[in-house]
């Protein structure tokens, strides 16, 4: 049997991904920041953690859930859109922290608790990030600027450590315009679909694609 971990899987696309791999007869590990989203969890067969990535006591419980546990797949999906604003007004510092906590910091704390699991056997480590982190196709100026520079941090993170981790594949995944509370529900997107194609496309990765961008129709993204 297959183990995937699913870090931020209380709703949305994170919950997507533990009920569908749960489905397909996976061994999932889900975490949830309260008890609602916990028994959602328990209700899909998925074992419940409780953890909340902005907090670094709560994430460092994790490695002592992990111990002996060997991942195939590891998602972060975890994230934090922040206020409407664009480069025209200074970012508060309270907002400039609360995203970049959860988005890039938790990411990083996350990685050496989770990537020996998944390097033991051979698995994948996924991020989910989007095409606004791309500095390369950013094209015009838009609202949402501290999460546009989160996923552009979130996405040099995910270089960074493929270097470190050879024997597991780590991969960006941009997830598209998705219907849920971030996404909204004018999003071109089901979660379903979007939870789909992802996975489609991360059959296809191995260790060679380590450190790479995509989206969710397996289209190598420029950082």
């Amino acid at each position: 049997m297959r183990t995937a971990l699913v870090i931020g899987a209380s709703r949305g696309i994170g919950y997507g991904f533990a009920e569908r791999l749960a489905a397909d007869g996976w061994k999932v590990i889900a975490t949830a920041r309260d008890s609602a989203g916990l028994a959602r969890l328990r209700d899909i067969g998925a074992e419940a953690l409780k953890l909340d990535v902005a907090k670094p006591e709560s994430l460092a419980a994790l490695a002592w859930h992990l111990d002996g546990v060997k991942l195939d797949l590891a998602l972060y999906v975890a994230g934090l859109l922040g206020p409407q604003k664009d480069a025209k007004e200074p970012p508060l510092t309270p907002d400039f922290d609360a995203v970049m906590h959860v988005n890039v910091l938790g990411a990083m704390q996350a990685v050496p608790l989770v990537a020996p699991a998944v390097e033991a056997a051979g698995g994948k480590f996924v991020f989910l990030t989007s095409g606004m982190g791309s500095i390369a196709e950013a094209q015009e100026s838009g609202p949402w600027w501290i999460y546009r520079v989160s996923k552009a941090a979130l996405n040099m993170a995910v270089k960074s450590v493929a270097f470190d981790y050879p024997k597991a594949t780590f991969v960006a995944m941009c997830p598209g315009w998705v219907r849920t509370d971030m996404g909204t529900p004018r999003a071109t997107s089901s979660v379903e679909e979007s939870v789909d194609d992802m996975l489609r496309v991360l059959e296809q990765l191995g260790t060679r694609h380590s450190g790479s961008y995509y989206n969710l129709s397996g289209r190598h993204l420029p950082w």
